[in-house]
């Protein structure tokens, strides 16, 4: 069973940064997926960025092109989101997720999430 555990989120004012940080757990992720969405308050879930395990490829939601930099660790099965040059538009709970296959911003395609960890930017 896949088991993904956030870390690194809190409180930062605009123009901030934060590091966010997967831990993925249960099986080899070979072929996968892994990467974030957030929600913010009345607002559907939205896809921020994902990364393809095997090749490194990296997708980015337009909003957060050049400011966010998603990374991953294969030995220690880590995908970790450096956000930089925060604004309070990006304040939302961000949600690491997995799936197996090809890419895609649909968060109904991804089986696997996260508990969720809070991102707040202060005006």
């Amino acid at each position: 069973q896949v088991q993904l555990v956030e870390s690194g989120g809190g409180l930062v004012q605009t123009g901030g940064s934060l590091r966010l940080s997967c831990a993925a757990s249960g099986r080899t992720f070979s072929g996968y997926n892994i990467g974030w969405f957030r929600q913010a308050p009345g607002k559907e879930r939205e896809f921020v960025s994902v990364i393809r395990w095997t090749a490194g490829s990296t997708y980015y939601a337009d909003s957060v092109k050049g400011r966010f930099t998603i990374s991953r660790d294969n030995a220690k099965n880590t995908v970790d989101l450096q956000m930089n040059w925060l604004k309070p538009e990006d304040t939302a709970v961000y949600y690491c997720v997995a799936r197996q296959g090809y890419y895609s911003g649909r968060s109904d395609l991804y089986p696997y999430w996260g508990q969720g960890t809070q991102v707040t930017v202060s005006s």
